[in-house]
């Protein structure tokens, strides 16, 4: 049994911003200043989780600034560029009973109501309407798009069985 605690990505590191050592980051989170509520981050080097303290930040325009403690000029971000930047899957809230999140339902396999296998959810898309669930089919390069709307089109979600069950047909 691995001990390695499972790392979920909320964020990357993409540019310097000031002269104190803050970095831009690009938050994968929503909305995006969430990435700085999460203490401790971790930053991706070499394959390596390292753990890091979030001395401050806030929203920049479209993006999100912040300090990282013991960062203390622009020298010391540029091996960081480009790093992302996770949360352990234990430092998430539990959804309720009616709510996921988007890494749960990946690797769930697909079917529709006349029990026919779709494949299994590989990403999801946000599109602004609603958030899509990606299906690859095994052996089939196409990707069916089915559109995250519970009880409309998503009529179950069973993490434990590990099973997502659509109003949706194989010919969409």
């Amino acid at each position: 049994m691995s001990t390695s605690e499972e790392f979920i990505p909320v964020g990357k590191i993409s540019g310097a911003f000031g002269v104190k050592g803050w970095v831009k980051v690009y938050s994968f989170t929503e909305p995006r200043a969430n990435i700085l509520q999460y203490s401790p981050l971790f930053l991706s080097r070499r394959g390596e989780w390292l753990e890091i303290k979030v001395s401050g930040g806030r929203l920049q325009g479209k993006g999100v600034v912040m300090g990282i403690e013991n960062v203390t000029d622009r020298d010391q971000v540029q091996p960081l560029l480009g790093a992302e930047l996770a949360i352990k899957k234990s430092q998430l809230e539990p959804a309720d009973e009616d709510e996921f999140y988007w890494n749960d339902l990946e690797g769930l396999t697909v079917i529709n109501l006349q029990q026919e296998i779709l494949g299994k959810v590989d990403h999801l898309l946000e599109t602004g309407a609603n958030d899509v669930l990606v299906v690859k089919a095994e052996g089939n390069k196409t990707e069916i798009l089915i559109p995250f709307v519970v009880d409309e089109i998503v009529k179950l979600v069973d993490l434990d069985e590990e099973l997502i069950q659509v109003d949706w047909s194989k010919d969409y």
